[in-house]
């Protein structure tokens, strides 16, 4: 998909997504995942905002979003929550940070909408420092036969609507891209992953 289009959809649910931020199954998962977050953070595509309530209150974060739209209500919701936080309105796949910039680096539910996800899990690999953190929860395609055909089915209409792949193999491509998977859980049918992760070594 074009990416002005794609970032079109995504302003255009920026409303749902602030209403949705307090998700209580997601909300389980966030605040297991995201209390493990110090110091200098790095979220990519912060959405509406939806981890604020579940970092610890002394890190310092930076946020980043494609969308318009979406950088608006994170901005509310920081403000709500009292976060130490700065806002980059920048498409993820084409900004940049200095190799060893954060001590976490946070994506929750991005990596379905990029067209090239291998090199944004590089990015986050050379963005994070060598003893920091990586901490994810994604989802895509399930291990379960039935659920991951109905999955390819619906895809296409999915990605259409909502921006969103739904087939991509998360763990696979985490493994692929080199960065070390410490520790991972898997829920619904393995379609959502969360992960605790470090970098690899830059040599």
């Amino acid at each position: 998909m074009e990416k002005r289009k794609l970032i079109s959809l995504f302003d255009k649910q920026a409303v749902q997504y602030d209403k949705n931020r307090e998700n209580p199954t997601q909300a389980r998962w966030r605040k297991k995942l995201l209390s493990h977050a110090g110091g200098e953070v790095l979220e990519l595509a912060v959405g509406a905002g939806a981890n604020f309530p579940f970092y610890p209150p002394e890190i310092k974060l930076t946020a980043a979003d494609f969308s318009e739209m979406m950088i608006e209500k994170a901005q509310l919701a920081a403000k709500h929550y009292r976060m130490n936080a700065d806002f980059i309105c920048a498409d993820i796949e084409e900004m940049d940070f200095s190799e060893q910039s954060f001590d976490t680096i946070i994506s929750t539910l991005s990596f379905c909408s990029y067209n090239n996800p291998l090199m944004v899990l590089d990015k986050i690999n050379r963005w994070c420092k060598p003893d920091g953190k990586i901490l994810l929860i994604e989802h895509g395609i399930s291990s379960n036969y039935v659920v991951s055909m109905i999955q390819k089915l619906l895809n296409p209409l999915l990605y259409r609507s909502y921006g969103c792949h739904h087939t991509r193999d998360i763990l696979g491509l985490i493994q692929e891209s080199g960065i070390r998977i410490e520790k991972a859980e898997s829920y619904w049918f393995n379609m959502v992953h969360l992960v605790w992760a470090k970098p690899t070594p830059q040599f």
